[in-house]
């Protein structure tokens, strides 16, 4: 072999050599490549999934919204959530639901989403928001009021007319306030003086509920009741399954009278003796009253439930240790709440609370009339954990 041919043969090593350290570096940096999109697009992926859960979280508490505006729709009072929940049926992207309320008008409510891979839940997503029903009547007075110091509002109040104080105080309103005319008393929310009214009235009359009513499209009878609302109770049955009573003219009740049901008085009624308590029945008035309710001495109400009088809430004069409690609505059409001033020991308190007063009535068949004292709801803080 030649000097040039061993020279040639160790150029040519040098040259494998080099090609090979190219390939190598190239192969490294493809593989770092290769990496590095794969870890990109794993992230990416994971970003999408977290997105998707963070979209589903908010679709629990959006679904959690309208029910509790629509109580009518859940069989309980309220809807206290449910589990595994899902937008699109057959995936494997679910969502649990709780819900609490923490106040007449306030609720809690948790959501988590979760993608479901066999027995483990990845990309989760958790909120918690507390939903305020606003407004949210308690008490609707059809003329103006001066109220008297001896009520308290858990809740809004609409007045048809001013709203201020008689020559003795006037009431404690922890809510909002809405008048037609102006507003001269302090409340614990906000005034909305010269306003419109913040929700329509549902257009009850006792003549709707005199003979019959519809749950659907089954047709039931309501019981006439004559002489006095007699203890110990009335309670709903097979043939009239939300437990209607009605009264055909002027009614007393008593004393230790227990309805689970509704009362409609087609005149008076007038509140004598303590212990009586109306329980309505899910998705129906509590009370019914055509003329003025007036309480006389020493008489008890409770109501849980939509009460609605079509003329005055009043306290018999010189009556004593009157008390009056409303969970629910009172609806006074065309007057307000007077007398208890002038009462010793006496008082109304009533307090809003919309799944109790919220209703679902059939005046005919199939076709429901719907109603609630709630006229919208907004999120007052959203917290992600």
């Amino acid at each position: 072999m030649t000097m040039i041919e061993k020279k040639n043969k160790r150029h040519g090593g040098a040259a494998l050599l080099v090609v090979l350290f190219i390939v190598m570096a190239i192969t490294i940096l493809a593989f770092n490549f290769m990496t590095r999109s794969d870890i990109e697009l794993a992230c990416g992926q994971n970003m999408t999934l977290r997105t998707a859960m963070d979209y589903l979280a908010e679709s629990g508490l959006q679904h959690a919204r309208g029910l509790i505006l629509n109580p009518q729709d859940v069989s309980t009072e309220y809807w206290t959530g449910a589990a595994a929940q899902q937008l699109v049926a057959d995936s494997s992207d679910y969502y649990d639901v709780t819900v609490t309320r923490i106040g007449n008008c306030n609720y809690k409510i948790s959501s988590e989403a979760y993608r479901q891979k066999g027995a483990e839940k990845i990309g989760r997503s958790n909120l918690t928001a507390e939903l305020r029903l606003d407004p949210c009547i308690a008490l609707w007075t059809g003329s103006s009021w001066n109220s008297e110091g001896r009520v308290t509002v858990n809740g809004d109040v609409y007045c048809n007319g001013d709203l201020g104080n008689s020559a003795y105080g006037y009431a404690t309103i922890n809510g909002d306030a809405f008048a037609r005319g102006d507003i001269t008393i302090p409340v614990r929310g906000s005034k909305n003086a010269y306003a419109s009214a913040p929700i329509t009235l549902p257009g009850l009359d006792t003549s709707q509920f005199s003979s019959s009513y519809y749950i659907g499209t089954n047709s039931y009878s309501v019981q006439t009741v004559t002489g006095d609302l007699a203890p110990p109770g009335y309670y709903p049955s097979e043939s009239n399954p939300a437990g209607i009573y009605y009264y055909n003219g002027d009614a007393n009740l008593p004393g230790d009278v227990t309805i689970n049901g509704m009362l409609v008085v087609k005149g008076n009624l007038k509140v004598k003796g303590t212990n009586n308590v109306i329980t309505a029945v899910k998705n129906f008035p509590a009370l019914l009253v055509g003329g003025t309710l007036t309480m006389e001495n020493a008489a008890t109400l409770s109501v849980e439930g939509l009460c609605q009088v079509k003329n005055d809430v009043t306290v018999k004069s010189m009556a004593k240790n009157v008390h009056i409690i409303v969970n629910g609505a009172l609806l006074i059409l065309n007057g307000d709440i007077d007398g208890l001033v002038l009462s010793t020991g006496s008082t109304a308190n009533i307090t809003a609370y919309p799944d109790k007063a919220a209703i679902q009535v059939w005046l005919s068949p199939g076709v429901p009339t719907r109603w609630s004292p709630a006229g919208g709801a907004f999120f007052r803080s959203i917290t992600r954990q």
